[in-house]
Parts: C-alpha cells; sequence; structure tokens
C-alpha cells in the first residue's frame, strides 16, 4: 500500500457498475468479489472510452500485469487505472 507497483494475475471476475456514481469498472485479480483476498484494478468512467472494447469484457478470463500506485480501498488492495498503458496482458 503506498507503493508504485506492477501486480500480475488473473481476471476471475469483472463487473461494469454504470449506474453507480463515477460508473467504476472492476477487475478482481486472483480471487472474485467480495473475497477479501482478492487485488482489484478499477477504471473508473471518465476512462472507459480510452479501452476499444469494455474493460470487464476485454481483460475477463485473461492474465495481466497492472502498474501503477496500490491503495487500499475498505481493506483490499486496488490500483485505478487511468489508461489502457497501464495494464498489459499475459
Amino acid at each position: 500500500i503506498g507503493e508504485y507497483k506492477t501486480v500480475c494475475g488473473p481476471v476471475v471476475d469483472s463487473h461494469y457498475a454504470s449506474s453507480s456514481n463515477g460508473q467504476p469498472t472492476f477487475l478482481n485479480l486472483g480471487q472474485p468479489y467480495p473475497k477479501p483476498d482478492r487485488f482489484t484494478a478499477v477504471i473508473w468512467g471518465r476512462n472507459r472510452s480510452k479501452f476499444s472494447t469494455g474493460p470487464e469484457r476485454l481483460y475477463f478470463g485473461a492474465t495481466i500485469c497492472v502498474s501503477g500506485l496500490i491503495e487500499e480501498y475498505r481493506g483490499i488492495p486496488e490500483i485505478e487505472v487511468s489508461d489502457p498503458s497501464q495494464i498489459e496482458t499475459r
């Protein structure tokens, strides 16, 4: 938490919360929501247009590496993705 790192893992669960505040897309690595040992990449609605396809479909089932500042939200580590260049598919 608080460090810039690259985290890799399989996207086992993804969801676009289109009716939620900020319209976030969640990519859960390793474990699905709501498991406490998951790692989440969150893409806010304002950044969705930067992706060629909805990120929840584009990355679901793939192994990805996400780079950025690791933060914590409600006890879950996450990286906020603002640009597709932060995600590499393996």
